[in-house]
């Protein structure tokens, strides 16, 4: 019910849920203690210790890692020793840490999504993935998306807020300073099946493949153009901030793979971002994949796997994905269109 704290909607969530929903739930609440610690050192901003610049290391992927990284990673973990997970897997950390080998739950992590927007004040966010514990942390950690038990994340911007999904349906909760807790908001947060937006770095669109350059030259083309309508572009390079703004007014999202190098297998991360915002979207009635493939249903082969993410309004996800699969088979196209777009030469 709207009004609700964190810990009652989890309560009645979980009042005759098995060992594994139950404590996802206790992880849950400890991981909104964890946010409501990095509000208070966001908050301080360069004032605050944990805004230092980089610490000269780099995380598991190779990018360069700053002191709030570290600081948000910490504090995670802690919430996931306090909760007797299994295993636990960051971006921060190479390899997984293994806590208690004997919980029904293990859980990835990523601290702080949107780190190199640190300095700028622009929103920046933790995205969790809650899985099965299946054996050791390899095999719990190879499960496609489709068996994540539930999966969140937050978003520490004008309003600290959370998005959740323990499997039946996206709710969005608000940190309220009054209440010192996160209050639902959107019990059943609902992505609008169509879409006038667009999130992608138009930077790179000399990289795209030819699908993902018609695509976008089809939407940039508004109203006179094959789409027959005008879209508006985003581009905040946060993803918790573009997948918040989606779930609020709806659009997609589309970071593809590229011909750069390092970018030719996308540059997301499966595990940890690209299957957590997959299961919250799908929740929220709309779609999410790699360009041709639903991303929950892809199987992981390593704790860091990089892939395209596409998501958001479904009805146009579905247009992106046809782009992919046979541009030809699109609706036939005014004739002014017949020399460019998904017919040029």
């Amino acid at each position: 019910m709207r009004g609700s704290t964190l810990a009652d909607y989890l309560g009645q969530l979980t009042a005759s849920a098995d060992a594994a929903h139950s404590r996802a739930a206790f992880l849950i609440e400890n991981f909104a203690g964890a946010a409501a610690d990095m509000r208070r050192a966001i908050n301080e901003g360069a004032l605050g210790a944990a805004f230092a610049h980089s610490t000269q290391n780099n995380n598991a992927d190779g990018d360069d890692q700053k002191a709030l990284d570290v600081h948000a990673d910490n504090a995670f973990i802690n919430a996931a020793q306090n909760a007797r997970v299994a295993h636990y897997a960051s971006e921060e950390q190479a390899h997984p840490l293994t806590i208690d080998p004997l919980s029904p739950i293990s859980v990835a992590v990523d601290p702080l999504d949107g780190s190199s927007n640190i300095d700028t004040n622009i929103s920046i966010g933790s995205i969790f993935s809650i899985l099965p514990t299946k054996g050791d942390a390899t095999q719990t950690f190879q499960q496609p998306g489709s068996e994540q038990i539930a999966a969140g994340f937050f978003i520490y911007g004008p309003q600290v807020a959370l998005a959740l999904t323990l499997g039946d349906g996206t709710a969005i909760f608000v940190y309220s300073e009054r209440r010192n807790a996160f209050i639902l908001a959107y019990e059943r947060a609902r992505i609008d099946a169509d879409a006038k937006e667009f999130a992608i770095n138009m930077s790179n669109y000399r990289h795209w493949d030819e699908s993902m350059r018609t695509y976008v030259d089809d939407c940039l083309s508004g109203q006179t153009g094959p789409r027959e309508k005008d879209f508006n572009m985003r581009w905040i390079a946060s993803l918790v901030a573009e997948a918040y703004r989606i779930f609020i007014r709806g659009g997609v999202f589309i970071y593809p793979r590229d011909n750069r190098k390092g970018y030719n297998q996308g540059r997301l991360r499966l595990i940890y971002e690209a299957n957590p915002i997959a299961l919250l979207v799908e929740q929220a009635g709309g779609r999410a994949i790699d360009g041709e493939n639903r991303i929950l249903d892809i199987h992981p082969t390593a704790l860091h796997q990089r892939v395209p993410l596409i998501f958001g309004s479904a009805g146009e996800v579905r247009k992106i994905a046809r782009y992919h699969a046979d541009p030809s088979r699109l609706a036939i196209r005014h004739p002014l269109f017949s020399n460019r777009g998904l017919f040029r030469a």
